[in-house]
């Protein structure tokens, strides 16, 4: 990453050992994850702007691979998917 900071001062993102997370140009989380390899890995935590949980997902190799859920804007189910190497292979609502 070239630039590490909004043009406001806040972080934009920041690694610690495997554990990479974004963050929102006013401070809050956005997304928190293993990344490994330059690769998103496993179980990744995405949250709104607001700091309302948004989706959980788990990738390999950067692609969506197994269970990904997904809440609306009223912290309610919006889908429950499953993917194998991107494609998805199952969808619950």
């Amino acid at each position: 990453m070239k630039d590490n900071k909004y043009a406001n001062g806040k972080i934009i993102s920041e690694q610690k050992g495997n554990q990479l997370t974004y963050f929102y140009k006013n401070g809050q989380l956005k997304a928190q994850g293993n990344f490994i390899n330059n690769l998103m890995e496993d179980k990744w935590i995405f949250y709104r702007e607001t700091g309302q949980l948004w989706q959980i997902g788990h990738f390999k190799n950067s692609m969506k691979h197994g269970n990904f859920i997904r809440y609306d804007r009223n912290d309610k189910l919006e889908y429950d998917e499953n993917f194998d190497d991107g494609k998805i292979i199952k969808r619950k609502k």
